[in-house]
């Protein structure tokens, strides 16, 4: 699943009239570096949730045949937050664990290690696998911790990714419909020891504001 029903406000006059993840850097609009990553690696099967001038994003995207996948839409009308969106969707998402990434990031993780994680997944008792990255600048003082691939909630502590995979059942006490914010629900789970990670040293990137969304661009170019 790709998130990208978020306004982006702090990209604005950008996104009044171009939603978020259809904002080109390096040539291409951000969600298709995803969409085409994700097809290298086996992953064609994707989920992508939107609001905001959501229409315009599936008229860019079609059902995904121009990039050798199968796209399906979760059209939320008004976001309804991280956690709110994918239990919204989890009829599309089916049984078993599926990964989840944010629209509006970019990151060179390699994602074929994906269905190995979802695997484990599988197999154990958590509930969740996040990927976690240095802190950049505008999030000094990080999200989680990580300790022996234990997510944990103590330092020193590394910035979520937006990139994570996930079993159903974290979402099953969130209405339909609902709004909710994904953090509260990981943790829960971080308090009680069921959610893994890695730490992801390449290059990460939040594209959050007009400035990074340049700096991004000429560094694709580059």
């Amino acid at each position: 699943m790709i998130l990208a029903a978020g306004r982006g406000e702090r990209m604005r006059p950008l996104t009044d009239h171009t939603p978020k993840p259809l904002l080109m850097a390096g040539g291409k609009p951000l969600i298709v570096w995803h969409i085409e990553r994700l097809v290298a690696a086996g992953i064609s099967d994707l989920v992508i949730n939107h609001a905001h001038l959501g229409i315009k994003i599936e008229q860019a995207l079609g059902d995904g045949r121009q990039f050798g996948a199968r796209i399906r839409y979760s059209d939320e009308g008004t976001a309804l937050e991280t956690a709110g969106g994918i239990a919204y969707a989890l009829h599309l998402l089916g049984d078993a664990p599926f990964a989840v990434v944010n629209g509006d990031v970019y990151c060179d993780y390699d994602f074929a290690h994906l269905p190995q994680h979802a695997s484990r997944l599988a197999n154990s008792d958590d509930l969740a696998h996040l990927v976690l990255v240095d802190n950049p600048e505008h999030n000094p003082k990080g999200d989680f911790g990580l300790q022996a691939r234990r997510v944990t909630d103590s330092a020193p502590k590394f910035t979520f990714s937006g990139i994570g995979l996930y079993q159903p059942e974290l979402f099953a006490g969130i209405a339909r419909g609902s709004k909710a914010p994904l953090a509260p629900l990981l943790r829960e789970q971080i308090a009680q020891g069921r959610v893994s990670g890695e730490h992801h040293r390449g290059l990460w990137m939040d594209i959050g504001t007009p400035q990074r969304l340049e700096e991004l661009d000429h560094l694709l170019r580059r």
